[in-house]
């Protein structure tokens, strides 16, 4: 943390006291990055320590909370330049390029600055083909392109310059045709051995051959025919890069903020990087898409969607286990808010594949570190436990969690209905299951999924004659029942599980059943005039219509049961979807 004690700037000491109140707002770091430099009167190697180490420590704040702002390396590697010399910039430009590789302009830049404080040729040279690896698809990459070629020409390297144009003839870009002009031109001074590769003028050169017969004993003429034909040869290479140019114009001249920005992207742009991608994957150059993706998430860097769609194409190019945990964890650690754990979560997903639960564990710790009562974390750690653990330890996890006041009843709620689920479903003792809803029922009245969740579970229990049957009907209508009597449910959430019963009633109910469905209908779905609902606050008791004895059988009256907490939403399990169709998501 910077350290501005010995400073008697009032307006810098509140403007780090801002940016430690709120570390994500980029104008307040601007601001300050701007007044540290500008202390002493701008610094230079004369400054004071104290005014330079303060400074140095802001930029580096600022750049690891947002390491995509490429011109803020170039001005802290100006002010390294500035205080410390070639070597202290040179670190900073690394660092940047760690940290944003695909940036033409930063790349540029570091190529710049290397040209004009080293005089070493083939580092520069190493450098710029670094650059060239890194950024020489980009579809603007002529800033680039055109910076390594003046270094040449200032050495009058005919034939590397010529080399470099060659490659840079078969990328599709903005300005192809600028760069194929000239290495045409250049074509017709260079050596027929250079303007192709060797098993092409072999081939052309037995084409010419053929073609001249008794005159092929005369080298000018057959060199001079040959050249006519890598000429053409030349001008299929620039109509193929002409079509790929074309192809993604379309895309490329809809991308209206190519760098990254804290403000959010309208739906167009990110329809069009949807797009963009999906072409780039049906050609199926792999280099290009990795370099598309890397693009993308430049400007989409907080977007988990686009990390999450990276990860799984990467996944599917084979052996990219590497490659894949990078994505996640440049997603996970740098880029993504810690709001949005979907990505997370798919991170802990992916080192449990690959047989490492702990480290999948410690990701969603990390989760739950930040936002303590995240039902899906908490429930993926739970299952997490019982895949790694078994049974015991994943109730465990649930009871830990449901016993934390620090929780909401809602989060407990839904977690009381997970400690059932495991038990009926994975221990196989549905009574036990009932046990638990019945004696958690009075805690979490206003829990919609601990009511669903309760509902679908009696629904989904086998019934193999009439007797079975009929006490399975009245389980299910004793909690339907309590839900309209007992339960603080919205009158939507009230409706939704009616029509879920109704649907169970026209399937599975007595003889009778189309008495009741006729009634609710009436009660529930009829104008508002005939709409009738019975609830808690409507009674003393909150007895209703459900007999005592309907109660008692689903475990409602005098269950002794575990104390227990829970935390936000939920959804149903495959069984429940699949007991009753679309239900998940409630």
């Amino acid at each position: 943390m910077a350290d501005f004690s010995f400073s008697n700037d009032s307006e810098l000491l509140a403007l780090n006291a801002q940016v430690l109140a709120d570390p994500e707002e980029f104008e307040h770091w601007d601001k300050l990055a701007q007044a540290a430099q500008a202390q002493e009167g701008g610094l230079n190697r004369n400054s004071s320590p104290q005014a330079i180490a303060s400074t140095r420590d802001v930029y580096d704040r600022f750049l690891t909370r947002f390491p995509l702002f490429f011109g803020y390396w170039k001005k802290y590697a100006d002010l390294e330049f500035a205080i410390a010399g070639t070597e202290a910039a040179d670190m900073v430009y690394e660092r940047g390029i760690a940290s944003i590789g695909i940036s033409v302009d930063l790349w540029q830049n570091y190529c710049n600055f290397k040209t004009e404080t080293n005089h070493d040729l083939d580092m520069i040279r190493e450098l710029f083909e670094r650059g060239a690896e890194s950024v020489g698809l980009d579809f603007l990459g002529h800033l680039f392109w055109d910076k390594y070629l003046e270094f040449e020409e200032r050495l009058n390297a005919d034939d590397r310059v010529f080399s470099i144009l060659e490659r840079i003839i078969q990328i599709p870009m903005h300005q192809y045709a600028r760069y194929f002009e000239r290495y045409h031109s250049m074509a017709a001074k260079r050596p027929i051995a250079e303007l192709a590769p060797v098993s092409v003028v072999a081939r052309l050169r037995e084409e010419v051959i053929q073609q001249l017969g008794p005159k092929a004993g005369n080298a000018a003429e057959v060199d001079r025919e040959l050249r006519v034909l890598i000429d053409t040869y030349h001008m299929d290479i620039f109509n193929r890069t002409q079509a790929e140019t074309t192809k993604r114009w379309t895309y490329e001249q809809e991308i209206k903020r190519p760098y990254y920005h804290v403000t959010e992207l309208d739906e167009a742009q990110l329809s069009n990087w949807r797009n963009y991608l999906d072409f780039e994957e049906s050609e199926g150059n792999y280099a290009r898409i990795k370099f598309l993706y890397e693009r993308c998430l430049v400007t989409a860097a907080n977007y988990d969607e686009f990390w999450l769609r990276y990860a799984r194409w990467m996944m599917s190019q084979g052996d990219k286990t590497e490659e894949v945990r990078n994505i996640y964890q440049r997603a996970s650690c740098i880029f993504v808010p810690i709001s949005q754990p979907t990505v997370r979560l798919w991170y802990a997903k992916f080192e449990e594949a690959l047989k490492h639960p702990e480290v999948a564990g410690d990701i969603l710790d990390a989760i739950l570190m930040m936002i303590p009562g995240h039902l899906e974390t908490i429930l993926a750690l739970t299952n997490l436990h019982r895949r790694s653990r078994g049974l015991e330890a994943a109730i465990q996890t649930l009871q830990m969690f449901i016993s934390s006041m620090e929780l909401s009843p809602y989060v407990r709620g839904a977690l009381v209905a997970e400690w059932a689920r495991l038990v009926a479903d994975i221990s196989g003792k549905p009574d036990e299951a009932r046990d638990i809803f019945a004696g958690h029922s009075n805690q979490y009245l206003d829990c919609r999924p601990f009511w669903l969740k309760w509902f679908f579970f009696e629904v989904s229990q086998p019934a193999q004659d009439e007797m079975e049957q009929k006490k399975h009907y009245r389980r299910v209508k004793a909690v339907y029942d309590a839900v309209r009597q007992r339960s603080n449910l919205q009158g939507a959430a009230v409706k939704d599980l009616t029509t879920y019963y109704l649907a169970y009633l026209q399937e599975r109910g007595p003889a009778d059943a189309m008495v009741e469905v006729t009634q609710l209908d009436k009660e529930v779905n009829g104008p508002v005039s005939v709409q009738k609902r019975s609830s808690r606050r409507d009674t003393d008791n909150g007895g209703g219509t459900v007999s005592g004895q309907m109660l008692l059988e689903n475990g409602l009256a005098g269950a002794s049961m575990h104390e227990g907490p829970l935390g936000q939403m939920l959804g149903t399990t495959p069984v429940q979807a699949a007991v009753n169709g679309e239900v998940a998501g409630y």
